[in-house]
């Protein structure tokens, strides 16, 4: 079965997770320069089978797209021309990054690390696949 992969896509850097085979369990995959995107993704799409994408959309309180919202969406036109076989699905993220921040201070995550910016995007990306596979159920 292919797996499912969801991006945390941000202007500078992008926080990626992917399913296990069966799509029951979400895993940080790793966290790549934005300008390194496509060319990160072509090599994945090479050696592993995805079905599906799933990509964090940004809102803001009242549900209106926030201001990264609109690189987003540039993200989503280029990816559907690069991978047109792939459908592309998107997520509310609103406070994924906080809570990803929590879920590091509470699994004891050592301050350094929790300062390392990857992390908080590879985590958040997790948090919008494991919210994609609920909701799917």
């Amino acid at each position: 079965m292919p797996r499912i992969l969801a991006i945390d896509y941000g202007s500078k850097r992008t926080g990626l997770a992917v399913t296990d085979p069966l799509q029951i369990i979400a895993t940080a995959l790793d966290t790549v320069e934005s300008a390194q995107l496509m060319a990160y993704l072509k090599k994945y799409f090479e050696k592993e089978p995805v079905s599906e994408v799933i990509i964090g959309l940004p809102k803001t309180l009242n549900n209106t797209d926030s201001s990264n919202a609109e690189a987003v969406r540039g993200f989503i036109a280029q990816f559907k021309n690069n991978f047109p076989t792939i459908s592309i699905h998107t997520i509310d993220e609103r406070f994924t990054s906080s809570i990803a921040q929590q879920a590091m201070i509470s699994g004891g995550m050592k301050k350094k690390d929790r300062q390392v910016k990857g992390n908080v995007d590879k985590i958040s990306a997790v948090l919008i696949l494991q919210d994609y596979l609920l909701q799917k159920k």
